[in-house]
Parts: structure tokens; sequence; C-alpha cells
């Protein structure tokens, strides 16, 4: 368990002050939980520069704790995220985008922590006019609930529909907040992005005084357990950046899990990529499996995950929870929906057993951040980019430069007819 902090330094208590957003403020107003727009993080990360940090997908309070604990260790900013799949309102997550807040504030307040952490509604997914418009209702809930950043996920339609509806949506979400935006299908080697469609989203969004912090590419990975071995296409990741350059655009790199260590060191180092998001690797470490420098779960010759002893939940608790998944069909990265199920019996462990997942995760992170994401010391940077700009906002990192009168509805129609992209194979891409 992580120590108690409470020897807060003036600049961190200016940071609480003048840092954290309205709705933070108006949900945690004795808080000392230093929780951030996107924005602050991104701003962060670029001032270390050829850095990016984790954005921790915290599918269970487990893995929370367990990360907040190891950024306060790498003295690093943070993001804890949950996807619509895993945190919307159909959810198979007991973290979802109207909880996490709460989550991340009472683990920080309990334990002293002063690490500035993000609040990420990750792959906020549009796939028809009805997502849109329930977006218009969910959006502000989830602002109101302490979500400080979100990613509009609308790839999933085919190119002017994905920039129209990121278009519409815009004005549902506070300037202040961190805003990511996506092309191209999370979906492996197949219907990877291009320049072509990378450039089109943006400058049709910068047209409209758009200015995402943030764009997610199809650049080779794929959610979940990574079985293919290509991962992470570099090259084309640094290609499309150096195109997006001058609209002030970060990267953030989705389907971490199933790269290397090394991989990943390559595309801190070699694109402007600011947001890792590690997902099922940290839900499959909090329980106590055997996982290797990807990410991935090892597995038995009968496909069964290898569960470490003395580690992450106790062995009956691992029986039980195979013999769950064995009883509904569940298999591989499908294990994920265990965790809503789970959540309390998980919560009821001996305090011993719930501290060692927590330190599991911990241990993780800390060295993720530290060796693999080059994220260490950035802690400061954040309080630097909040006293630097006097607000909790710091401000866009880009200006209007393309023709508004180019991008109004009918011709985006017009010029998303000229592009020549694949877009892969359909199917079901969810997180």
């Amino acid at each position: 368990m992580a120590e108690q902090r409470c020897n807060y330094s003036p600049d961190f208590l200016k940071a609480i002050e003048i840092g954290r957003p309205p709705n933070i403020a108006k949900l945690f107003p004795n808080s000392k939980a230093l929780i951030v727009s996107g924005k602050v993080i991104d701003r962060a990360m670029m001032a270390k520069g050829k850095a990016m940090t984790m954005a921790a997908n915290g599918r269970n309070s487990f893995v929370i704790r367990g990360a907040l604990q190891a950024a306060q260790r790498a003295n690093a900013v943070l993001i804890i995220e949950i996807a619509k799949s895993e945190g919307g309102a159909n959810a198979y997550c007991p973290v979802n985008y109207w909880n996490m807040a709460t989550y991340v504030d009472a683990v920080c307040n309990e334990l002293g922590l002063t690490t500035p952490v993000a609040i990420h509604a990750d792959h906020y997914g549009i796939k028809n006019d009805r997502d849109i418009e329930v977006a218009k209702t969910e959006l502000p809930s989830m602002i109101d609930a302490g979500i400080t950043s979100i990613a509009i996920d609308a790839s999933h339609l085919p190119d002017d529909k994905n920039l129209l509806a990121n278009i519409e949506l815009n004005p549902f979400i506070p300037k202040w907040a961190g805003l990511e935006t996506e092309v191209g299908e999370i979906k492996g080697s197949q219907g990877l992005s291009t320049v072509e469609d990378a450039s089109f989203l943006i400058q049709g969004l910068n047209a409209n005084s758009i200015f995402p912090d943030w764009i997610a590419l199809n650049n080779g990975t794929t959610h979940g357990l990574e079985a293919s071995g290509k991962g992470i296409q570099v090259e084309l990741t640094a290609e499309i950046h150096r195109a997006l350059e001058k609209y002030g655009l970060s990267g953030a790199q989705h389907g971490t899990s199933g790269n290397s260590s090394e991989r990943l060191k390559e595309i801190a180092a070699k694109t402007r990529t600011t947001k890792a998001n590690v997902a099922t690797a940290l839900q499959m470490i909090s329980w106590g499996l055997e996982v290797n420098d990807y990410g991935n779960a090892a597995q038995d010759e009968n496909g069964y995950f290898i569960k470490k002893k003395g580690e992450g939940v106790t062995e009956e608790m691992w029986t039980e929870m195979v013999e769950y998944a064995d009883a509904k069909g569940i298999k591989g990265g499908n294990y994920k929906k265990l965790n809503l199920q789970f959540e309390n019996k998980l919560l009821s462990q001996p305090a011993e057993i719930r501290e060692r997942m927590a330190k599991r995760v911990e241990d993780f992170v800390c060295n993720m951040l530290i060796n693999v994401l080059n994220a260490e010391d950035t802690a400061p940077l954040a309080l630097d980019a909040i006293l630097k700009a006097g607000s909790f906002d710091p401000g866009p990192k880009a200006q209007r430069i393309e023709d508004p009168s180019e991008w109004t509805q009918s011709r985006i129609i017009e010029k998303a007819k000229l592009l020549n992209t694949d877009k892969g194979p359909e199917g079901d891409f969810d997180d």
C-alpha cells in the first residue's frame, strides 16, 4: 500500500485552487485530488518530449488504485479512462463514465496522492444517427459526473459522416476539456489509416474551429489480446503525425497490449504520441495472471490463462471465476466480461489480497511509466502548465488555418467521394 502523503507544496496547492475544471471543483469542493483536463496531461508530455503517459483503463477498482500509486511513485501524470462498450450505459465493467471520477478522487484523497490525473471517456462510439442524438444527452451528463477529457469515436462511419458527427457533437463538449478524435477503426493490419483520410478529418475540424488534442489511428494494433505480433506500424504513424504537425496534434496510441516494450519506446521516440492506452494487460495483472512483456496473458495447452500462485486473487476466487466463464462460454479476451460480475466478490476478499492485487498493477505501471514510456517526472510539468495558464484551461494548441467555406456539409460530402482509402473488413471492432 502506498504511504499517505500530505506534505503539499505551494505550487500544488495553487494548482488545486485554479487548475481543477469547474465540474471537478463543483463535485469535490473540499478535495485535494488534482483532477485536471486532458489538455494539461498532453501539455506535460509535450514539455517532456519523446514521451507518452499511460491512459490506464480502469476496468476494476484495483487497476485504478494501482495505477494511481504507480504514477505517484514515478512522479508522473496519468490518465484514467474507460470506453463506451466497457463503461457506457450498457457497461460490462463496474467502473463507468459516471463513477470513474469518484473512484479517482477517493483514492487520491485517501492516500494523499498528488499526481495530476485526467478522467477520460475513451471511445465514445458513434455508429449511427441515433447514437448522435443519445450523445447530446449523455455527453453533458458525463461532464456533470467528472469526465475531463473525451474521445469522440465515429471511426465506424464513412469519412464524411465521421467528420460531420464530430462537428455536430462538439458544442456538447466544454472547450476546456481534452479532446480526442479517431480515424480508422482499430482493427489490426487491415484498413490502415492514411495521410489522406487523417488529413481530411483534421482539416475539416480545423475549418470549423475544432482543435483536437489527440488523434487515434488504425496503425496496426488491435484491442484486447494481440495475437498477430505485427502491432504498431511506427513509420506509418510518424508519417501521418508529420503531415498533421501544423494542426498541433498529438497522437493517442490504442491497443498497446501485444506490443513489446521496445516497440512502445520507438513510438514514443519517433512520433508525436503522448497518450498510450493500456487495458487488457492491467485487468489480467490485477487478477494474478502470468503476463509477458507484450502485456499478453499466457495460456496453457488447453487455452486457459495461467494463474500465478500467491499473486492477485485467491486461488479459490480464480477457480470460481474460471468456472463461471466456462458456464457462460466466455473465453480469451472476453474474460473482460467478468469484471462487473465479480467486482463485489473481489472487494470482499481479505485486505492483504486486495492490496496485493493493486500492488501488482502498481509495479507493472510504474515500470512502464519510467522505463518504457519516458513519463517520469512529468507531474511538475503539468503544474507548470496550469500555473503558466493561470487556469484549468491551457487553451488550444492550434488556430484555424483552413477556409470554412471549403468545409461546409455539402463540400465535406463532395470531398469524401474523392477519397480513395481502404477501410478493411467490416466487423465488430468494439473495445
